[in-house]
Protein backbone atom coordinates (compact mmCIF):
# COMPACT_ATOMS: atom_id res chain seq x y z
CA UNK A 1 0.00 0.00 0.00
CA UNK A 2 2.86 2.30 1.00
CA UNK A 3 4.49 1.88 -2.00
CA UNK A 4 1.38 2.22 -4.19
CA UNK A 5 1.04 5.94 -2.07
CA UNK A 6 4.56 6.41 -3.09
CA UNK A 7 4.03 5.59 -6.57
CA UNK A 8 1.10 8.13 -7.13
CA UNK A 9 3.01 10.93 -5.34
CA UNK A 10 5.76 10.68 -7.40
CA UNK A 11 3.15 11.30 -10.66
CA UNK A 12 1.65 13.88 -9.08
CA UNK A 13 5.14 15.45 -8.38
CA UNK A 14 6.09 15.08 -12.14
CA UNK A 15 3.42 17.00 -13.22
CA UNK A 16 3.78 19.30 -10.57
CA UNK A 17 7.78 19.63 -11.86
CA UNK A 18 5.85 20.47 -15.62
CA UNK A 19 3.82 23.16 -14.14
CA UNK A 20 6.11 25.30 -12.65
CA UNK A 21 8.36 24.92 -16.12
CA UNK A 22 10.91 22.91 -13.84
CA UNK A 23 12.50 20.66 -16.37
CA UNK A 24 15.00 22.65 -18.34
CA UNK A 25 16.04 21.98 -21.62
CA UNK A 26 17.91 19.24 -22.49
CA UNK A 27 19.18 16.58 -24.71
CA UNK A 28 16.42 13.46 -26.10
CA UNK A 29 17.53 10.30 -24.16
CA UNK A 30 19.37 7.74 -26.51
CA UNK A 31 17.28 4.29 -27.02
CA UNK A 32 18.40 1.71 -24.83
CA UNK A 33 20.30 -0.22 -27.79
CA UNK A 34 22.67 2.64 -29.10
CA UNK A 35 23.12 3.18 -25.16
CA UNK A 36 24.39 -0.62 -25.01
CA UNK A 37 26.58 -0.09 -28.20
CA UNK A 38 28.15 3.04 -27.02
CA UNK A 39 28.62 0.91 -23.32
CA UNK A 40 30.59 -2.07 -25.79
CA UNK A 41 32.73 0.28 -27.70
CA UNK A 42 33.47 2.42 -24.43
CA UNK A 43 34.10 -0.71 -22.36
CA UNK A 44 37.02 -1.51 -25.65
CA UNK A 45 38.70 1.69 -25.18
CA UNK A 46 37.28 3.51 -28.56
CA UNK A 47 38.17 6.82 -28.82
CA UNK A 48 35.33 7.37 -31.45
CA UNK A 49 33.00 6.22 -28.57
CA UNK A 50 34.77 8.66 -25.57
CA UNK A 51 33.83 11.50 -28.29
CA UNK A 52 30.53 10.32 -28.66
CA UNK A 53 29.50 10.12 -24.82
CA UNK A 54 30.90 13.60 -24.21
CA UNK A 55 28.74 15.15 -26.77
CA UNK A 56 25.54 12.98 -26.15
CA UNK A 57 25.52 13.84 -22.27
CA UNK A 58 27.50 16.69 -21.61
CA UNK A 59 24.49 19.27 -21.57
CA UNK A 60 22.91 16.62 -19.45
CA UNK A 61 26.04 16.34 -17.23
CA UNK A 62 26.42 19.98 -17.37
CA UNK A 63 22.81 20.40 -16.24
CA UNK A 64 22.93 17.98 -12.74
CA UNK A 65 25.81 20.35 -11.30
CA UNK A 66 23.46 23.36 -12.03
CA UNK A 67 20.75 21.84 -10.29
CA UNK A 68 22.74 20.91 -7.43
CA UNK A 69 23.80 24.20 -6.89
CA UNK A 70 27.16 24.43 -8.47
CA UNK A 71 27.81 28.25 -10.60
CA UNK A 72 28.18 28.18 -14.30
CA UNK A 73 31.79 28.03 -14.23
CA UNK A 74 32.05 25.77 -12.02
CA UNK A 75 29.82 23.51 -13.50
CA UNK A 76 31.78 23.85 -16.53
CA UNK A 77 34.85 22.73 -14.98
CA UNK A 78 32.96 19.94 -12.97
CA UNK A 79 31.79 18.48 -15.86
CA UNK A 80 34.66 18.46 -18.27
CA UNK A 81 36.26 16.29 -14.69
CA UNK A 82 33.59 13.89 -14.97
CA UNK A 83 34.35 12.72 -18.48
CA UNK A 84 38.36 12.88 -17.43
CA UNK A 85 37.25 10.53 -14.46
CA UNK A 86 34.93 8.68 -16.82
CA UNK A 87 37.33 7.73 -19.10
CA UNK A 88 40.07 6.57 -16.63
CA UNK A 89 37.55 4.35 -14.93
CA UNK A 90 36.33 2.95 -17.87
CA UNK A 91 37.49 -0.81 -16.83
CA UNK A 92 34.39 0.19 -13.95
CA UNK A 93 31.59 0.04 -16.81
CA UNK A 94 30.76 -3.63 -16.39
CA UNK A 95 28.83 -5.70 -19.23
CA UNK A 96 24.66 -5.28 -18.21
CA UNK A 97 25.78 -2.11 -16.13
CA UNK A 98 23.78 1.27 -17.22
CA UNK A 99 25.67 3.75 -18.83
CA UNK A 100 23.08 6.30 -17.53
CA UNK A 101 23.85 5.35 -13.67
CA UNK A 102 27.41 4.77 -14.14
CA UNK A 103 27.95 8.42 -15.75
CA UNK A 104 25.96 10.14 -13.28
CA UNK A 105 27.81 8.18 -10.60
CA UNK A 106 30.75 9.41 -11.63
CA UNK A 107 29.17 13.40 -11.65
CA UNK A 108 27.94 12.99 -7.90
CA UNK A 109 31.38 11.47 -6.56
CA UNK A 110 32.87 14.70 -8.62
CA UNK A 111 30.23 17.11 -7.19
CA UNK A 112 30.37 15.68 -3.73
CA UNK A 113 34.48 15.66 -3.66
CA UNK A 114 34.60 19.29 -4.19
CA UNK A 115 31.79 20.28 -1.53
CA UNK A 116 34.02 18.36 1.14
CA UNK A 117 37.58 20.15 0.01
CA UNK A 118 35.23 23.51 -0.46
CA UNK A 119 32.76 23.27 2.66
CA UNK A 120 31.18 26.33 3.16
CA UNK A 121 32.57 28.22 0.09
CA UNK A 122 29.85 26.93 -2.42
CA UNK A 123 27.57 29.37 -3.76
CA UNK A 124 24.04 28.72 -5.54
CA UNK A 125 23.55 30.64 -8.72
CA UNK A 126 20.94 30.17 -11.29
CA UNK A 127 22.15 32.34 -13.62
CA UNK A 128 21.76 31.29 -17.28
CA UNK A 129 19.41 28.63 -16.51
CA UNK A 130 16.47 29.86 -18.58
CA UNK A 131 13.07 27.90 -18.18
CA UNK A 132 11.63 26.89 -21.51
CA UNK A 133 10.23 29.32 -24.27
CA UNK A 134 6.16 29.76 -23.66
CA UNK A 135 5.04 32.01 -26.46
CA UNK A 136 2.78 33.73 -23.99
CA UNK A 137 2.71 37.76 -23.37
CA UNK A 138 5.38 39.72 -21.74
CA UNK A 139 3.27 39.33 -18.08
CA UNK A 140 2.48 35.99 -18.17
CA UNK A 141 6.20 34.79 -18.97
CA UNK A 142 6.91 37.06 -16.50
CA UNK A 143 4.86 35.17 -14.04
CA UNK A 144 6.09 32.20 -15.48
CA UNK A 145 10.05 33.45 -14.75
CA UNK A 146 9.46 34.15 -11.61
CA UNK A 147 7.65 30.97 -10.41
CA UNK A 148 10.67 28.96 -12.47
CA UNK A 149 13.15 30.76 -10.25
CA UNK A 150 11.72 30.38 -7.09
CA UNK A 151 11.24 26.77 -7.67
CA UNK A 152 15.04 26.49 -8.77
CA UNK A 153 16.19 28.42 -5.53
CA UNK A 154 13.70 25.87 -3.67
CA UNK A 155 15.83 22.72 -5.33
CA UNK A 156 18.67 24.67 -4.62
CA UNK A 157 17.71 24.82 -0.52
CA UNK A 158 17.39 21.49 -0.29
CA UNK A 159 19.64 19.23 1.80
CA UNK A 160 22.23 17.40 -1.02
CA UNK A 161 20.54 13.93 -1.24
CA UNK A 162 17.17 15.32 -1.96
CA UNK A 163 18.48 18.02 -4.21
CA UNK A 164 20.52 14.44 -6.00
CA UNK A 165 17.37 13.26 -6.22
CA UNK A 166 14.92 15.39 -7.43
CA UNK A 167 17.86 16.38 -10.16
CA UNK A 168 18.66 12.81 -11.19
CA UNK A 169 15.20 11.80 -11.55
CA UNK A 170 13.13 14.68 -12.51
CA UNK A 171 15.61 17.39 -14.54
CA UNK A 172 18.39 14.59 -15.78
CA UNK A 173 15.32 12.02 -16.71
CA UNK A 174 17.20 9.19 -15.34
CA UNK A 175 14.74 5.77 -14.13
CA UNK A 176 14.08 4.88 -10.49
CA UNK A 177 16.93 2.26 -11.08
CA UNK A 178 19.52 4.44 -12.63
CA UNK A 179 19.41 7.11 -10.37
CA UNK A 180 19.61 4.78 -7.30
CA UNK A 181 22.31 3.28 -8.78
CA UNK A 182 24.08 6.83 -9.26
CA UNK A 183 23.18 7.72 -6.10
CA UNK A 184 24.90 4.40 -4.81
CA UNK A 185 21.60 4.23 -2.79
CA UNK A 186 18.44 1.45 -2.85
CA UNK A 187 15.63 2.11 -4.62
CA UNK A 188 13.50 2.61 -2.27
CA UNK A 189 15.93 5.08 -0.37
CA UNK A 190 15.89 6.80 -4.19
CA UNK A 191 12.21 6.96 -3.74
CA UNK A 192 11.93 7.91 -0.27
CA UNK A 193 14.08 10.97 -0.90
CA UNK A 194 12.19 11.80 -3.89
CA UNK A 195 8.87 12.15 -1.84
CA UNK A 196 10.66 14.01 0.56
CA UNK A 197 12.40 16.68 -1.47
CA UNK A 198 8.81 17.42 -2.82
CA UNK A 199 6.71 17.55 -0.33
CA UNK A 200 9.67 20.24 0.71
CA UNK A 201 9.28 21.74 -2.96
CA UNK A 202 5.50 22.10 -2.33
CA UNK A 203 5.67 23.86 1.07
CA UNK A 204 7.81 26.41 -0.91
CA UNK A 205 6.16 26.76 -4.04
CA UNK A 206 2.85 25.99 -3.80
CA UNK A 207 0.21 25.12 -6.89
CA UNK A 208 -1.19 28.35 -7.57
Amino acid sequence: MQENTQVTEQKDASAHLRNKEAVVKQGVRMPAEEEGSLAGRLRHGDRMAAEELVDRYYERVYLFMRAVGHDRQMSEDLTQETFLRAWHHIGQLRDGKALNGWLFRIAGNVSRLYRRRHKGKTSVSLEGVEPPASGVDGSQRAGERERFDRLHEAVARLPWKLRQAIALHYMDQLTIAEAAEAARVRQGTLKSRLNRGLVALRKEVPDE
